[in-house]
């Protein structure tokens, strides 16, 4: 499940994305735009411009903006720089991996084989899909 800040954090972006090269966007306009908590904005545009996502600008004209283009933003990206890892149990996260509490030992775990599956299957797809997509137009399901 994707925390609360990797939802605002993709959000935020996706906002950006919307505007990409028409100068800084205000944060009050993204918390407003998007009903993401000012103060929480703040810290996610701050570890974002960190890792090199968002450019900020200071003052009466400033605001945010894609560092990057939209094109080379997948939601893979964002995910692992918000959460951490794709891996939905510690046992198949590959940088935070850790043994499953009371757990089998992972070469006899059938539920860590699966687990491995659907982590790369789900880097996959969010590594394929990028802020440039068009989702307002694509068909559900």
């Amino acid at each position: 499940m994707l925390s609360q800040k990797t939802r605002y954090a993709i959000r935020a972006l996706q906002h950006l994305a919307d505007r990409y090269r028409q100068g800084p966007v205000p944060l009050n306009e993204i918390a407003t735009r998007q009903n993401i908590p000012s103060k929480f904005l703040t810290v996610i545009l701050s570890e974002l411009s960190r890792e090199g996502l968002v450019a900020t600008q200071r003052g009466r004209d400033g605001g945010y903006w894609l560092a990057l283009a939209p094109v080379d933003v997948s939601y893979g990206d964002i995910v692992r720089l918000t959460r951490g890892s794709l891996a939905l149990t510690p046992c198949a996260s590959r940088f935070a991996h850790e043994s499953c509490t009371n757990c089998l030992p992972e070469s006899e775990c059938r539920l860590h084989r699966v687990m491995l599956r659907v982590r790369d299957e789900t880097a996959k797809v969010l590594d394929s899909i990028s802020l440039a997509e068009p989702f307002a137009t694509m068909d559900e399901g």
